[in-house]
This record gives structure tokens, sequence and C-alpha cells, in this order.
């Protein structure tokens, strides 16, 4: 059964330079793979973000994928300084502290890569 599996998260985008740029420059993700132009597997933790060119780079309008980290306003800052834009939402029972959102416990922001895919970090 799939429960036995990891899970890939996969994201289009329509440059794949300006996407290897955001994920390992940017976000500090290592790059495992770039057979060619077309495709890059990068690895975070034990997880692997697999970014492929398409034509629909960009259409999803949810998050794409989440990391679960252990201090969001550390990373926020962090990720911020390298020139990351953070998105604000108005989600029910959320506030706002900055550029994080929060509910109870739970912290989390949400930010763009080059192409408009959400992405997002999380903690508590």
């Amino acid at each position: 059964m799939l429960r036995d599996n990891d899970a890939i998260a996969t994201i289009a985008v329509q440059d794949t330079a300006k996407a290897r740029e955001f994920y390992e420059g940017k976000l500090g993700l290592k790059l495992e793979d770039d057979r060619d132009e077309e495709v890059l597997t990068f690895g975070s933790g034990h997880s692997r973000l697999f970014v492929y060119k398409s034509r629909f780079a960009g259409t999803n309008k949810a998050t794409a994928a989440t990391w679960l980290v252990d201090d969001v306003d550390a990373l926020t800052r962090d990720l911020k300084s390298k020139g990351v834009t953070f998105e604000r939402y108005e989600i029910p029972g959320m506030t706002h502290e900055g550029d994080v959102h929060v509910a109870g416990p739970m912290r989390a922001a949400w930010f763009k890569d080059p192409d408009g895919n959400i992405l997002s970090i999380v903690s508590g």
C-alpha cells in the first residue's frame, strides 16, 4: 500500500534555472539530480521535491508544498533576508504576528516561488 512509501512534492515551473536559484539558493535545498534542463530533484530532510518544466506552472491556487520546521519565526526572518516575500491571508481563527499566521500553538507562513507556486512553513 502507499502508506509504506515516501511521497514526493511535485512542482511545475516555467524556468528551471530560476527555480534552481530559488530552491537551492534562497531556500537552501540540496540539488540531488539535474539530469536535463527540464527536471530538477532537491533533497529536503528525508523528503524530495521534484521540480519540472511545464506550461502549467503557477496555476495551482493552493499550497503545493509545506515544510514542518521547529521555528517558523526565525526561518521567516532568514528567508526574508534572502529576498523571499511572504503572503498574508485572512483565515478564520488565525491572527497575524508580522509575516506569521497564528492559531493556538500553530505558527505558519506562506510564500511563493518565482512561478507563483504557493509554499509554506509550519510549526506547532
